[in-house]
């Protein structure tokens, strides 16, 4: 393989358009999962201006791009997924029928360890070196809303039936209920992300926008466009006022669901359903084939989903002291978060242990 090693900012504009090409390209290629949002070079790029540990791999065949990893690396050789933590897809970009060699690359990339927790499928090279596979439930509106309705009414008659009966008393209660699907008001977002920081504080989680890194990338994203992607902030508004709000990434096939939240005060209604059915029909008629709702078992996910796609978390390594070293650090506190997640005997009992100091939080 041939393979060199770039700064973000250094990247050619032909690079980068071969990289958005393969994605575009993908469904066709029978890989539609390199489309999503999270692999894109947009979003690559705006990790790399709030972390200077962005690096991307770009591998030739024949003078050609045919692959592009982007990593992140510290100074002593350990790597990570781009934007570990926040990021919900990950892995290597590649033309079909690209094969290639996972220690090799990490050799080429000077990595000792690769870590990743949203590994896509189809990555054999590095599926062998994952250590858990975890469901990424989907919605399919690639054959239209309706279309997409009519299954959801024959897998969760009750829960659509219900949600609509909310919609309808919402706009009784508050007003009119109007939904803007691309929001460009900068103040939406401080609104949605306001909300978000709270319910994170309310449930006893790490809020993400404590990290100033975050903030600055969700802004980035926000201002983001390009012909194939896009950061795209939707708002439900009852009365004139909003009540929910959702911020992804778009590309031309794939709508990423990354950040929703709404106004407790609200919260009888379901104005979180609401709005991602109504994103739903907007994505359909923008020719979105599914919107990804992201790893993580909630229920809100189970009664919207169509399908699953599989995301996988793990390590790939070279036989390296640094390796081993981060594995040990690393290994036990995965295994005991994981195992935490998928038991509900140890997920209720902790959970609501998390929401009681959240509580405690809150009141302070």
């Amino acid at each position: 393989m041939d393979i060199s090693v770039y700064r973000p900012g250094d990247l050619s504009a032909a690079e980068r358009a071969a990289w958005t090409a393969l994605q575009s390209k993908a469904h066709l290629n029978g890989s539609p999962e390199l489309a999503n949002p999270f692999l894109s070079p947009e979003f690559t790029l705006a990790v790399g201006r709030t972390r200077r540990s962005v690096r991307i791999a770009v591998v030739r065949e024949d003078g050609e791009p045919a692959a592009f990893f982007p990593f992140q690396r510290t100074a002593a050789g350990v790597g990570r997924a781009v934007g570990l933590g926040v990021s919900d897809c990950q892995g290597l970009v590649h033309r079909p029928d690209f094969t290639w060699d996972a220690r090799e690359l990490l050799r080429a990339c000077g990595l000792a360890v690769w870590e990743f927790d949203h590994l896509v499928e189809g990555q054999t090279p590095f599926e062998g070196s994952a250590s858990g596979a975890f469901p990424s439930p989907v919605m399919d509106v690639d054959q239209g809303y309706d279309a997409y309705l009519r299954q959801l009414r024959a897998h969760s008659p009750k829960f659509t039936r219900t949600t609509f009966a909310k919609e309808r008393r919402l706009g009784r209660d508050a007003g009119e209920v109007h939904y803007v699907h691309d929001e460009r008001d900068p103040a939406a977002l401080r609104t949605l992300m306001a909300w978000k920081s709270a319910q994170y504080r309310r449930t006893g989680r790490s809020d993400r926008f404590a990290h100033p890194w975050i903030n600055e990338l969700v802004q980035q994203l926000f201002h983001t466009r390009s012909e194939p992607f896009a950061g795209i902030l939707s708002v439900l508004y009852a009365g004139g006022r909003p009540i929910a709000a959702h911020f992804g990434l778009r590309t031309e096939r794939v709508l990423a669901c990354w950040f929703p939240a709404y106004d407790p005060a609200y919260s009888k209604y379901s104005p979180g359903l609401i709005l991602h059915l109504r994103m739903a029909e907007a994505a359909a008629a923008d020719g979105i084939a599914y919107l990804d709702l992201g790893r993580g078992q909630k229920e809100y996910k189970d009664s919207l989903k169509t399908r699953e796609l599989i995301v996988s978390e793990g390590w790939v390594t070279r036989r390296h002291p640094v390796a081993f070293g981060h594995r040990a650090h690393r290994v036990p506190v995965r295994a005991l978060r994981n195992a935490v997640l998928s038991r509900p005997e140890f997920f209720e009992p902790a959970d609501k242990i998390l929401k009681r100091v959240g509580k405690i939080r809150s009141k302070g």
